[in-house]
């Protein structure tokens, strides 16, 4: 089941978010083993995508921050781990809330799943002793992008 307050299915939506999430789903896809963000960032987000509030995340993986905002349970520890993220970090790690996930979530490194990482995501990385991932190549010297 899609989380509605997404407004995600198979016959509407096929760009974007949703094409990232599809892309989670395939076995090559660096994000299903790693889980290197989830054990590195704290992650804020909006009252409204609890449950409790017509959102998707899990209440019970939440904590309260104030009037507006929610943090993911176990992202606010010296060494953060999110209370979602179910194996070893580099070996084989996911989210188990993956389709219910909060918005800063779905945002961090949506380039991923194709191999391609940022800054952020390199740094989590790191710190699990993982090398960053793939960069896009070089164009051949004349040649220019589209």
């Amino acid at each position: 089941m899609e989380c509605p307050l997404w407004g995600l299915s198979d016959a509407v939506e096929t760009t974007g978010l949703y094409t990232a999430h599809r892309l989670m789903s395939t076995a090559s896809n660096p994000c299903l083993r790693c889980g290197a963000c989830c054990a590195s960032f704290r992650v804020d987000f909006a009252r409204a995508e609890l449950q409790s509030e017509g959102g998707c995340v899990p209440d019970g993986l939440a904590d309260d921050l104030g009037s507006q905002t929610c943090r993911m349970r176990g992202t606010d520890h010296a060494r953060p781990r999110c209370a979602a993220l179910v194996g070893t970090v580099g070996e084989a790690a996911h989210c188990g809330i993956h389709e219910w996930r909060p918005g800063p979530c779905r945002e961090f490194g949506l380039r991923a799943p194709q191999g391609l990482g940022d800054e952020a995501c390199a740094r989590a990385r790191r710190q699990y002793g993982l090398p960053p991932l793939g960069e896009p190549s070089p164009l051949p010297r004349g040649r220019v992008s589209a």
